[in-house]
């Protein structure tokens, strides 16, 4: 039988949670609601929004919709479902995570790469978030109803986090990210021999056009379409086909580092998402191949680890600075490198 997807009552509607809602650009040229979704929704298929369309569960402009429905600009999409999101159904978990301090007020951990910060489609469980519920109790809710969470970084990169304990210490901490008071300093491995011994990236960031899981630049008549985000490098080592680089974050975008270097030039070392797990640079001899075939498996991941963490105590007021050292598998992975640059290339 044919579901009337127009017949959902407000009482049904009120029951419902929204799990995700994207808003159409201005510039959106008409498209099938499952075709759109398929661009923002990570971890999902076009056959699975089809069936959540079938269900009364894709809703344009608070109306549900079947899966050929046309997106126009400005049109409101959300995908709502019978049970809350994840992200409200917290479970505490018993995972390891790596404090280097704790006092009343702030923790800062080192995350391991490959651990999601906190739930999301697709990553329900296994998160930092999950680990610190466990492990802290009574952890004060952000702006986003994440425990804890004062910034996040991606699940591929490693690296230093501040936790806030208190309500106190999360509106002390948050301040200090949004006025840019924080320090946070990368280390990366980037595709090229960067030219310059330092410079500042700063180019507006926001969504890529067609690739929506990816971030872009935005430059020109179109920079108001992203966010202000400002980056600054200083080349710590060449080694022939890739440079290993610290970056400076004077604000803290999605992707910003990866998006960034990209911008000019110097996508980071085995960054799937935006093209740094393909060979960028180097010779086209099969044994260069081979090398570099051997580096991804070394690193399997984004060659970012956040190294140093700042930020002013939210009780003493005093500035406190850690630092976490690089990785295993990007240390090793540098090692190859070096050691290529040094005795010759093929």
């Amino acid at each position: 039988m044919d579901t009337n997807l127009n017949s959902i009552g407000p009482e049904e509607a009120s029951d419902l949670h929204e799990h995700h809602r994207i808003v159409a650009g201005e510039g959106q040229e008409p498209l099938r609601v499952d075709k759109f979704l398929l661009n923002f929704i990570e971890n999902t298929n076009r056959s699975k929004i089809q069936q959540a369309a079938k269900e009364g569960s894709v809703w344009v402009n608070d109306i549900p919709v079947k899966s050929n429905h046309k997106v126009k600009p400005n049109d409101v999409v959300r995908v709502m479902l019978a049970h809350p999101t994840y992200e409200q159904l917290l479970t505490p978990q018993n995972i390891p995570i790596e404090v280097i301090y704790e006092d009343d007020d702030v923790l800062v951990v080192n995350k391991e790469a490959g651990m999601v910060v906190h739930p999301g489609h697709g990553n329900y469980e296994g998160t930092l978030i999950n680990a610190l519920i466990y492990h802290f109790d009574n952890l004060p809710n952000n702006s986003s109803d994440r425990p804890g969470l004062v910034h996040r970084i991606d699940k591929d990169t490693s690296g230093l986090l501040v936790v806030a304990k208190t309500e106190k210490a999360m509106a002390h901490l948050s301040k200090q990210f949004a006025n840019k008071t924080s320090t946070r300093e990368y280390v990366a491995l980037v595709w090229g021999n960067i030219e310059e011994e330092s410079g500042t990236i700063d180019g507006n960031i926001g969504r890529h056009p067609k690739n929506r899981l990816q971030n872009t630049v935005w430059v020109g008549e179109e920079e108001e379409k992203g966010r202000t985000a400002v980056t600054h490098f200083e080349v710590m080592e060449r080694l022939g086909y890739v440079t290993l680089v610290k970056c400076k974050l004077e604000t803290g975008r999605t992707h910003q580092i990866r998006v960034h270097m990209k911008h000019i030039g110097h996508t980071l070392f085995n960054d799937e998402r935006y093209g740094g797990d393909a060979i960028l640079k180097g010779t086209t001899f099969t044994k260069y191949k081979q090398f570099v075939d051997n580096c991804f498996k070394i690193l399997p991941r984004q060659a970012l680890h956040a190294q140093t963490l700042g930020f002013i105590h939210p009780t003493t007021e005093k500035e406190m600075f850690f630092d976490s050292p690089i990785p295993e598998d990007i240390t090793n992975c540098i090692a190859k490198w070096r050691s290529y640059s040094e005795n010759g290339r093929n």
